[in-house]
């Protein structure tokens, strides 16, 4: 029987993946650090609070004392905690540095002295940077272009080094974008959704032509899961495989599935950084035993669905209205 410590399991894949884990016959117990910060949300746990296997903690995961005192018992770890939107992290580079960089530090340092049998580290395809052609193996070098995926590279590189020198059985994930239920609403779906169903348009940087993969979180989380008891550490699996879809064509999908006008689109000006293009080769992963199964508009209609049966998890109409052009989607 395992017992498995999950940060940020009170965020969007974190919740997904906790309510996986305690549905699992060999986990005994999941517990879960989050601070709670905008996008972290103790609904999200709703289901797995009923379970009897969830202990949640409030917490910083910078803080070394609380994390040394919750963290030794458990021997799989998986780490989620991050800022992981790339605007806020255009406006705020100091905070992505001190939660994506020195929490992730401040976790390896207690699980180098913790019997720790794994430790996922959960990652992002934007490190890559962009690719106007072909995908990215997990030999490619990182070369991120905004504040987020950089310091996600970081955190990878610490997280590696960790394995390297300290012998802390690491293993990292890189995943495309997610979507599905419980999404915070600064990401393109939810928000876009929110616009819609309030009758207002939407914005696009640029013309749209953005290119990203779409993963179903609980593909996603089936993929964590696999490295989790599977994964060989020192190792990093891209989580991939999902649908190709550029932001306009995204776009045109939800306008259609919300009935909405078709000149609901307002493009404005590309933000700086924009990568055209993420792409990933998944066949580590794939030689584990994963393959998405979700079907994409299958899985989006669910999402749309859940959303439209949640109206109160999604912005309020004034909020996003106000930050509509200063938001765009990004992974996880």
């Amino acid at each position: 029987m395992h017992k498995v410590f999950v940060t940020g399991g009170a965020g969007f894949i974190g919740s997904h993946l906790t309510d996986r884990l305690i549905a699992s016959a060999d986990v005994e117990q999941v517990t879960v650090l989050d601070a709670l910060t905008y996008a972290g949300d103790r609904r999200n746990l709703a289901d797995a609070e009923q379970s009897g296997k969830l202990r949640f903690v409030h917490g910083d995961l910078r803080n070394h004392d609380l994390v040394s005192a919750v963290l030794p018992g458990h021997d799989w770890v998986v780490h989620l905690a991050a800022e992981s939107h790339v605007d806020r992290s255009l406006r705020d580079v100091a905070q992505s540095v001190r939660t994506n960089v020195m929490g992730t530090q401040a976790l390896l340092d207690v699980a180098m002295r913790t019997d720790v049998a794994k430790l996922v580290h959960v990652s992002t395809d934007e490190v890559y940077g962009p690719l106007p052609t072909g995908s990215a193996a997990e030999d490619a070098p990182l070369r991120p272009t905004v504040p987020y995926a950089s310091s996600k590279a970081c955190s990878d590189l610490l997280a590696f080094s960790y394995y390297i020198s300290q012998g802390v059985p690491v293993c990292i994930t890189r995943s495309s974008n997610n979507y599905g239920p419980r999404q915070h609403q600064e990401k393109l779906i939810p928000r876009f959704l929110a616009l819609l169903l309030a009758g207002q348009p939407v914005t696009l940087h640029g013309d749209g032509r953005h290119v990203r993969n779409w993963l179903h979180v609980a593909d996603n989380c089936r993929a964590i899961d696999i490295v989790l008891r599977k994964g060989t550490p020192g190792e990093t699996y891209n989580i991939a495989g999902g649908t190709d879809l550029t932001t306009l064509a995204l776009t045109r999908l939800l306008i259609k599935a919300t009935g909405s006008s078709a000149d609901a689109i307002t493009h404005i000006p590309d933000r700086p950084a924009n990568d055209i293009r993420y792409s990933m080769t998944w066949d580590k992963i794939a030689n584990l035993g994963f393959a998405p199964i979700r079907d994409f508009p299958e899985g989006l209609a669910d999402t749309i669905d859940w959303y439209r049966t949640h109206p109160e998890r999604l912005a309020l109409r004034s909020e996003i209205s106000q930050h509509a052009a200063e938001f765009e989607g990004a992974p996880a």
